[in-house]
């Protein structure tokens, strides 16, 4: 199956996972879907692929959805529970971070023929590491914070500009930052431009396409406001 279909159907895939979970399980679904994700993505950012044109790597759609999670959940609970739902998605990237180390300084047994593969796709950079996650919290923290700004700005309308917004300037942040911090010196500059405008432009695609699920997700708040302001109106 081409890549590019397996990208849609990934995404659709993802993101209905997340609003299944917005549904039945509510802030405490969402914020474990952000570690769940976080993990995921993690371990299938190690494959690189080709679709439309581009080079990226696998974990991109799991990591944008954490930008989608947030916005959920600033849209539906406020920003302090987003906040809760980054801090633990990063809590997730890092306990897989410690016991995988820690699984692959075990000996292994006689009979073991796994440890050469957990080896070659889990033996990380310490400074790649380090770098996606603290890009990982100041980017979703950003979002956060940006999101929950414009909707005050603008009275809790035009959900769709705080959601593409807020996604594309973080997402992009965090790609150009992770980028330089993680392979300056290693790669050519120009290089390393251009890994960040292939994995951006893919990020904002995904991101546009995550605006009607974010409609779904908060479809309830939405009608109690139109409810309220004709409320108000009479």
């Amino acid at each position: 199956m081409p890549n590019e279909i397996l990208f849609f159907i990934e995404l659709i895939v993802c993101f209905g996972i997340l609003l299944l979970v917005n549904k039945f399980l509510g802030k405490e679904g969402v914020i474990a879907w952000m570690a769940i994700a976080s993990i995921l993505a993690n371990i299938l950012t190690t494959k690189n692929i080709d679709a439309f044109g581009f080079t990226y790597t696998l974990g991109t759609i799991l990591f944008a959805s954490n930008f989608l999670a947030t916005d959920i959940l600033t849209e539906r609970f406020g920003k302090e529970e987003a906040k809760k739902g980054v801090v633990i998605g990063l809590l997730g990237s890092l306990c897989l971070i410690i016991f995988i180390q820690i699984g692959l300084a075990y000996t292994p047994s006689t009979i073991d023929y796994i440890d050469p593969s957990l080896r070659e796709v889990f033996t990380l950079s310490l400074r790649v590491s380090v770098s996606s996650m603290v890009m990982y919290f100041i980017a979703n923290i950003a979002d956060v914070y940006l999101y929950d700004y414009l909707k005050n700005k603008m009275n809790g309308k035009h959900m769709w500009v705080r959601n593409n917004v807020a996604t594309i300037l973080c997402n992009t942040l965090e790609n150009f930052l992770f980028m330089y911090l993680a392979f300056v010196g290693v790669f050519e500059l120009k290089d390393i431009f251009m890994m960040a405008v292939t994995t951006s432009i893919v990020e904002i695609i995904v991101g546009l396409l995550d605006t009607p699920f974010l409609y779904i997700a908060t479809i309830k708040e939405r009608k109690a406001q139109i409810t309220t302001e004709h409320v108000v109106a009479e």
